[in-house]
């Protein structure tokens, strides 16, 4: 009968251990290469984008208390100066002082495309420097200790999250996204 109990609980240790070899997962094969491929798409629609929409529409927004379409572009901007300084323990060319003031004071056409497109060569830089060590390395993020990659991946995917938000900002201002032409 002593068998019977310990072969359940033999399985049951063996499952635990290969989660928490899951969770503890190095960074995923080619994924800089993946990474850089995601980060483009995304980058390109959002400086065309932001180019697409014109002047006027930078002040508008779909509600009172909602973020304008200057201020959505100007938050990703933030976040891809952000995440480097604060994640990766970085020294960004723009800082936290200015970056922080972006969303609220940088309504411009011009000037919002150009830091949004100088945001995104700035990632690349960033991604484009970084070791295989360097990604495996600890880092904190969102109260979570995570490998550096992670912040990365943050990275894309807090873009994608407002370029969808852009998309729509853009078809209610009857401006159709560069690409769907």
């Amino acid at each position: 009968m002593r068998g019977a109990r310990t072969a359940p609980l033999a399985v049951l240790v063996s499952i635990c251990a290969a989660a928490a070899c899951v969770s503890a997962q190095s960074t995923p094969p080619n994924f800089l290469e993946e990474f850089e491929g995601q980060f483009e798409a995304s980058a390109s629609k959002l400086v065309a984008l932001a180019a697409a929409m014109p002047p006027a529409a930078y002040s508008w927004s779909p509600g009172e208390g909602v973020a304008s379409v200057a201020s959505v572009y100007m938050h990703i901007a933030r976040y891809n100066y952000m995440y480097p300084d604060e994640n990766l323990g970085l020294t960004t060319p723009i800082s936290s002082a200015e970056y922080d003031r972006w969303e609220e004071s940088v309504t411009d056409k011009a000037e919002v495309v150009a830091i949004l497109a100088a945001s995104m060569d700035y990632v690349r830089e960033v991604a484009g420097a970084m070791s295989d060590d360097q990604l495996e390395e600890s880092t904190m993020l969102y109260g979570r200790r995570v490998g550096q990659w992670a912040v990365l991946l943050q990275l894309v995917t807090h873009m994608n999250e407002h370029l969808g938000q852009s998309i729509a900002y853009a078809r209610m201002n009857q401006i159709v996204p560069p690409w769907s032409r």
